[in-house]
Parts: structure tokens; C-alpha cells; sequence
């Protein structure tokens, strides 16, 4: 019974979450679509350093080795974005010159055409590593779920829904990466389903090894952080990095503000049922 009401638990958090933020990002906010750029770097951002990072800090693992898990990780998706780029600039030997293809990507951008076919040698940058950090970071949660499960079932239900909530401006983030090369929705969708569907992975994983790997929940934690961290710092906020107008500037801003206060206000409120 209990290992159901885990399973029911991390996929209602894990896939639930993702459809939400799927129907706010392509139904609601649809018609923002250059803003979502700064709402996704804001949220991912905002993800790992006001929830992720101080919930791995909170912990009993010291300060050096959560350090060093953060920088490894960064390098590790620096290393996974070069061989995404590599692989495919393998299979295009013969196309434009690297010197081309930045000319061409920031005239694009110039433009506003964030997801116009000139930009097409970068268009899977951040893809891969939002989708390897999504899942590390969703195996945490299951096991954080099944955690809860396993000491009480009510604060089971209460931690399901806290990582629906706080997961939703996250995944907010992730369908907009995807969608830069030029995916259609369903397939974003399904990508981020499917990493979300991790959850429940970790959650009976954690049923049977929670008291092992409650350990290493604060190294999962940091690792996802710092694929978060890398993607908003190294594809998004350099695509915002263009000439605007004021008027656009303080749009971009305050879109970016949004990301960050959304997190903030979910993490907060996850924190005070804990």
C-alpha cells in the first residue's frame, strides 16, 4: 500500500507538474514568447539557488564536498554541451564556418527571431543538459517523497504536492530550452514528461534503499543545481544579452524578476509545511 501511494505520489508530482507548466507556458503566457526566455532563466536560476542549493546545504554533508559535486557538475555539463556541438557539427562537416554561424546567429537575434533556421548549429544547446539535470534532480524528489511516505502518509501527500508546485516554474523553464530548436510542443512535452516520470523511479528506489541513499540526496541535489545554473548562465542569459530599448530592457527584467519571485514564493511555502 505503501509503495502505491508513493508511485501514485511521485507521478502526479513528477508528470503533473510538467503539464501545468506546459499549459501555462504554450496556453496562457503563449503570446510572451521572447519574455519566456527571461522568465525560464530567472526560474531555473532561482531553482537552484533559493531551493536546491540551501536544501543540500541544510544537510549534514560538508560544505567542501557539496562545493566541489557543484563544480564537477558544471564542468560535466560543459563537457555534455561541447560533445552535443561536436556531434553535430561532425554530421554537418561541410556547412558554415564557426565565425559564420556566430555573425549569423546574432544577426538573427538582432532581429528577434530567437528560433529562425540560422541559429540552427546551436538549436540543441542546453537541451541535453536540461534533460540530464531534470532527471537527476526528479530521482531526488522521489526519493524525497518516498521519504515522507515512509514516516507518515499524510506528510506524503503534502510532500507530493510542494513538489508539484515548485516544480512547475522550474518546468516552465525547461519546455522553453527545448523548444529553441524548433521541437514542436508535444515533443518538449514529452521530453520533459519523461524525465519527470523519473520520479517515480526514484520514489521506489527510495521505498527499498531510502535509508542508503538519503546520504546522497544532498549530492543529487547539487549536481541538478549546477545543470540549472549552467544552462541559464551559458544559453540563456547570453541570448538577452543584445541591444534593446529601454522600455524592452525593463520588460526583460521584469520578466526575469517574475522567474526568480515565482520559485521563491513556492519554495517559501514549501517550507513552511515542512
Amino acid at each position: 500500500m505503501t509503495l502505491l501511494a508513493i508511485l501514485l505520489g511521485t507521478l502526479v508530482a513528477g508528470i503533473g507538474s510538467v503539464w501545468v507548466a506546459a499549459w501555462l507556458s504554450f496556453g496562457v503566457l503563449s503570446r510572451y514568447t521572447q519574455h519566456m526566455l527571461s522568465l525560464a532563466a530567472g526560474a531555473l536560476m532561482a531553482t537552484a539557488f533559493l531551493h536546491l542549493l540551501p536544501e543540500a546545504f541544510e544537510s549534514e554533508a560538508g560544505a567542501h564536498e557539496l562545493f566541489m559535486s557543484l563544480l564537477v557538475g558544471l564542468v560535466f555539463f560543459f563537457l555534455l554541451d561541447k560533445a552535443e556541438l561536436w556531434h553535430h557539427g561532425h554530421e554537418h562537416g561541410h556547412g558554415p564556418s564557426q565565425e559564420d554561424h556566430s555573425h549569423a546567429h546574432a544577426h538573427a537575434h538582432a532581429h528577434g527571431h530567437s528560433h529562425s533556421a540560422s541559429s540552427k548549429d546551436g538549436s540543441n544547446r542546453g537541451q541535453w543538459t536540461v534533460l540530464a539535470g531534470d532527471s537527476v534532480h526528479c530521482f531526488g524528489d522521489g526519493i524525497l517523497i518516498a521519504s515522507a511516505f515512509m514516516a507518515d502518509m499524510h506528510l506524503g501527500v503534502i510532500a507530493s504536492l510542494a513538489v508539484l508546485a515548485h516544480e512547475i516554474p522550474h518546468h516552465m523553464g525547461d519546455l522553453v530550452v527545448l523548444r529553441q530548436d524548433n521541437s514542436s510542443r508535444q515533443a518538449a512535452i514529452l521530453k520533459v514528461s519523461m524525465a519527470g516520470a523519473i520520479t517515480a523511479l526514484g520514489g521506489a528506489v527510495g521505498y527499498v534503499l531510502v535509508d542508503a541513499l538519503r546520504e546522497w540526496l544532498p549530492f543529487f541535489l547539487v549536481v541538478a543545481s549546477s545543470s540549472f545554473v549552467y544552462v541559464a548562465l551559458a544559453d540563456l542569459i547570453p541570448q538577452l544579452q543584445k541591444r534593446l530599448t529601454a522600455r524592452e530592457t525593463a520588460a526583460q527584467i521584469l520578466w526575469l524578476g517574475a522567474g526568480i519571485g515565482m520559485v521563491a514564493l513556492v519554495s517559501a511555502l514549501a517550507g513552511h509545511q515542512h
